[in-house]
Parts: C-alpha cells; structure tokens; sequence
C-alpha cells in the first residue's frame, strides 16, 4: 500500500471512528449500528482492496512478461475501470513497440545489404584502379598506352564519385534531411539541363535526341534536384540505346499535372525486372546488370518528394519508356 492510500484509509478510520463515537453519545443503540455498519464497510473495502491489487500485481506481471519478449499477452481479463483502459493503453503501446521493432529489425538487415552492395559496387572499380596504377608504373609502356590508361582511371574515378555523391544524396532525401525548393520551371529548359552532361557521350553513339512540347509546359519544383532525376533516366536510356538509337522526349501539361515521357530504341525491360526497376541496389537480368542500381532509386525518390510519380513500361514496338508526372494538388 502506497503512502497516499495509507493516510486514506487513516482519515476514513478516524472520521468513522469520531462518527461511531457521536452516535454512542446521543443513543448505545445507534452506536453499536454505526459501528456494525462500519465494520461491515470496512470489510468490503478491504476485499475490494485486495482484489485491486492481486490485479495490479497481475497487470505488473503480463508487462514484465511483454518486456521479456513475451509473444502471448492476456489483458482482456482485466475489465474494471481505469485498471482496463491502462491495460488497453498498455497494449496499444506494445503493439506500437513490437511494429516499431520489426522496422527496426527490416532497417538493420537494409542496411546490411545496401553496405554489402555498396562495398561490392565499389570492389571492381577500386581493384581496376589499382591494376591501372599498375600499369602505369612500368617504365616501358608508349605515349598511346598511358593516355589509354589514365582516360581509363579516369573514367573509373568519375564512375565511382557519381556512386558515392549518388548515395550520400539519396541517404539526405530518405532521411528528410534534404530540403527542396518549389519553383515554376520550363520544361524545356530542364530537359536542356538534364541532357547537357551526356552531349558527348551521346554523340560518341550516335544517339539523336527528339524533344517534343506541347506549348509551353511547366512544372514547380526543385530544379537541380529535378536535372538530376531526370538526368538520371537519361543516363539509363542511353545506356540501354545501341549506336544510332533515338531518345524521344515529350513534354505536356493539363489541369491536373505536367508531365514528361522520355522513350528509348533498346531492347526494352524484362518482364521480372519492370516491378523492381526502382528499387535501390536491384540486380536481375542483364538490364538491371549493366549499371549500379542506383540512379533510378534516386530519380524515383526525388520525383516523390515533389508529390509526383514516375513509371515505366516497354515501348511499342520496342524500348523503354518513362513518364514522370508532377502534380498540382496533392495526390
């Protein structure tokens, strides 16, 4: 008994008893009423006390159990006032817990995965690397061969710098870290700003770009965030576009949302690949091979922090194609 039930039950006493004591003086038969009435109250008040607390006690023992781990919990017994809504509360919390828990569990097996593929992605360039470095150091090798050698490394070193600033960037946005700015953007001059970067190596293939608006459609959002996502799907189209393809972009607006639909002449996407092509890390077949896995997670990511979607589907008669749709309202 706590120290507040024990002055309680002292004042009750003393009232009953100055009251046992009144009824003595003013009549012996009222008083030996009062006082029987008394006995009889403080009986049932002691069996109802110690009911109360073999529930408590009970109720003590079922979260002692829940903090072992228990996975069976019995609070539906507990049916007496504010005794059942601590035990409704306390179950609300343990559902809460073992959901938070099972995430928690979901995140640290992410994150083992997503840093073994982050140290595998990172192994071949690396190994590569030191090979090329290798190489360099013979004293016999021609002009012709260290200038092959260093655009290689080169190469390898951007290569992995994307990787890296890629992941960093991704990590911000998935933990809210990142803040994005709303602007009116043109979409013809994203477009330009997105495919600015792959100019030359889209030359070097042989690749033609057709951009096709209709009007003068825009959108609001971040819009280096948006170059890169977009930029990222272009990376993907051309690497999936054999010499002398053709990247068609077309760019619309209605009342609901502006959108932008980029489609490639490659081979298209396995059927096994299409649910997973945005999913961070994802290797399946020979398309989701040929790069890292990451670019699209993060065109994705970014394109829904901007209440916006993107999709994917195969071309017809062949090729991928993605639409990007950024919305007015919230959807």
């Amino acid at each position: 008994m706590s120290a507040a039930d024990r002055l309680q039950a002292i004042l009750l006493s003393a009232i009953a008893a100055a009251s046992v004591v009144i009824c003595f003086l003013i009549d012996p038969a009222a008083g030996f009423t009062a006082a029987a009435a008394f006995l009889l109250c403080a009986g049932i008040l002691i069996i109802f006390a110690e009911r109360r607390q073999k529930q408590i006690r009970r109720l003590c023992d079922e979260t002692a159990r829940i903090l072992r781990g228990a996975e069976q919990i019995d609070f539906d017994s507990f049916n007496e006032g504010s005794l059942s809504m601590l035990a409704s509360e306390i179950r609300k919390m343990t559902v809460k817990l073992r959901e938070q828990n099972t995430a928690l569990q979901e995140d640290k097996v992410f994150l083992k995965e997503s840093l073994e593929d982050i140290s595998h992605q990172l192994r071949t360039p690396l190994t590569s690397t030191l090979l090329l470095l290798e190489i360099l150091r013979k004293p016999d090798l021609t002009r012709a061969q260290k200038s092959e050698a260093l655009q290689e490394l080169f190469s390898l070193l951007s290569r992995m710098q994307w990787l890296i600033e890629t992941l960093l960037s991704l990590s911000r946005l998935e933990a809210g870290a990142a803040l994005m700015q709303h602007s009116e953007i043109r979409c013809s001059a994203l477009i330009a700003d997105a495919l600015e970067p792959l100019s030359i190596a889209m030359d070097l293939k042989n690749i033609r770009t057709e951009i096709r608006t209709e009007g003068e459609p825009v959108l609001t959002g971040d819009r280096p965030y948006l170059t890169e996502a977009l930029g990222n799907i272009f990376k993907n189209c051309l690497e999936h576009t054999p010499e002398g393809g053709i990247i068609t972009v077309t760019a619309s607006e209605n009342a609901i949302y502006t959108g932008i639909c980029i489609t490639d002449t490659g081979n298209g996407i396995a059927k096994e690949d299409l649910p997973h092509i945005f999913e961070r890390f994802y290797r399946g077949s020979d398309f989701a091979r040929n790069g890292y896995g990451i670019g699209l997670a993060y065109a994705n990511k970014i394109v829904r922090q901007l209440n916006g979607t993107l999709s994917v589907r195969n071309a017809d008669p062949r090729g991928a194609q993605f639409e990007l749709r950024i919305y007015k309202t919230a959807v």
